[in-house]
């Protein structure tokens, strides 16, 4: 196990309170591009990380999504990688398509003035324009997948590497990317310098680091995870078949760019559909678009053409926008984790915002008890979220349907359990029961995923149920 040397706050002080980038080591022509980008003081990741990584050391880096990570590595890359234009010198592996793209911007603007060439490869496009610009790029930006696909086809080497980063190494861990980082990293020459960021450091990341570092610098930025207490939190309740109604009245009040959450694709398409129907500008991001589609749709967010985006988690991780003012649940998160990455892409760079999720009364225990952990069962109060209609009934209700359960209620003793049917809009098994009208009125079933109301096909109509009884007896 290698060792990891922590960072010395005071050993080795920065030169003034807020240095600059001249101060840290970075050349005149590099901090005159950044410059021009509007960029005149490093962040305190790039501070901290831009002295050791210029020296070639292995970096150990936690520091969330939006601190600035990306120029901590990008700046020493391109001050230390020679021209060659033969095979890359530089690699670095990021979870996700999004973020790859997002690398790839922030290097081309500080790349161009050293002469490097960049180029990046992921799923969902061509493989054979990114294997020929892969080959003469210096500095390679991959996904895992994509770039192991190169290599067993012998489309690319990764023989001249002399150094490499993990970016989000956490996300790629938490994704099942551990065996494809290995074996990259594997390839790899001896000798060559190892940076890795992360939210998070203990755990699969802290031995991914041991084992491929050698005498790492330790940096720690921040706290742990994205920050989300500089957000307002707000859970509102509301029925499965309002939730569009009470989102249109969200949009609706005084607000910079939204980010809407979904469960699934279909159900992003249809809330897009759904929300330019009422003249917003929405679009949609989800893993079944193309790549080329899912950078139009983030270049129509940033720009505010479009200032509504409904996204699947796909955009939970890596989306770096400074112009999110909220970010709407409209769909619960699974967990407390997936709930922090969602809201975090909101209240960025000292600004505020918002996260707001919507609560059906069926999701109030498991949204309650992710409150809870997060410490936001105050907030969590203020919804007023109602007991979920289908459990108990009220002391002295009698059930409407003569004593037997409803469509998806409880069975009786001896009974079967019912299965709900799946939505025939998104194929989610995620369906409830819902009723509309008056006595009598037909029950249909609602989709929570994507809020599609249909018939159960399973049930039958009270005449004809008559009927099957009246043949059974004769």
């Amino acid at each position: 196990m290698q060792q990891i040397v922590p960072a010395r706050p005071t050993a080795a002080p920065v030169p003034s309170p807020t240095p600059t980038f001249e101060e840290l080591g970075v050349s005149a022509k590099v901090t005159t591009a950044l410059r021009m980008r509007g960029i005149e003081q490093p962040f305190e990741i790039q501070t901290v990380v831009i002295p050791d990584a210029l020296a070639g050391r292995d970096v150990l880096a936690r520091s969330r999504t939006g601190s600035g990570k990306t120029l901590a590595f990008a700046v020493p890359l391109v001050e230390r990688i020679t021209p060659s234009g033969r095979s890359p010198s530089a690699l670095i592996l990021t979870p996700t398509r999004e973020l790859a793209s997002q690398v790839t911007e922030e290097f081309r603007a500080i790349a161009d003035v050293c002469g490097l060439q960049i180029a990046s490869v992921y799923g969902g496009v061509g493989i054979g324009p990114q294997a020929k610009r892969a080959r003469r790029a210096d500095i390679l930006i991959a996904t895992p997948g994509r770039l192991l696909d190169l290599v067993a086809r012998k489309l690319l080497r990764l023989d001249r590497v002399r150094a490499v980063v993990l970016d989000e190494a956490d996300r790629m861990l938490d994704m099942g990317f551990l065996p494809d980082v290995t074996k990259i990293l594997q390839m790899l020459q001896r000798e060559h310098q190892t940076m890795l960021f992360s939210a998070t450091l203990d755990g699969e990341v802290g031995r991914l680091a041991s084992r491929f570092t050698h005498d790492a610098v330790l940096h720690e930025v921040g706290e742990e995870g994205p920050i989300i207490t500089d957000v307002i939190h707000r859970f509102i309740a509301v029925d499965q078949p309002r939730k569009t109604q009470a989102l249109v009245r969200e949009l609706a009040a005084d607000r910079g760019l939204a980010l809407i959450f979904v469960r699934t694709q279909r159900g992003a398409d249809r809330l897009a559909r759904n929300l330019r129907k009422e003249g917003f500008r929405a679009g949609e991001l989800h893993g079944g678009m193309s790549q080329p589609q899912r950078e139009r749709a983030l270049g129509h967010f940033a720009s505010g053409a479009n200032d509504v985006l409904i996204a699947t988690d796909v955009a939970a991780r890596g989306l770096d926008l400074e112009d999110i003012t909220h970010v709407i649940n409209f769909d619960a998160p699974a967990d407390e984790k997936a709930y922090v990455h969602r809201v975090g892409r909101t209240a960025r760079a000292g600004r505020g915002g918002e996260g707001v999720t919507f609560v059906t009364p069926d999701q109030r225990l498991d949204v309650g008890r992710m409150a809870k952990k997060l410490e936001l069962h105050a907030e969590f109060a203020k919804a007023g979220v109602p007991n979920n209609g289908s459990q108990q009934p009220r002391s002295g209700a009698q059930p409407k349907t003569g004593g037997q359960p409803r469509s998806g209620g409880r069975a009786t003793a001896g009974s079967q359990p019912q299965r709900r049917p799946s939505c025939p809009s998104c194929g989610s098994g995620h369906t409830q029961p819902f009723t509309h009208g008056g006595p009598g009125a037909r029950l249909n079933m609602t989709c929570i995923d994507c809020g599609h109301l249909f018939k159960d096909p399973t049930r039958r109509t009270t005449s004809s149920a008559r009927r099957s009884d009246r043949s059974r007896r004769t």
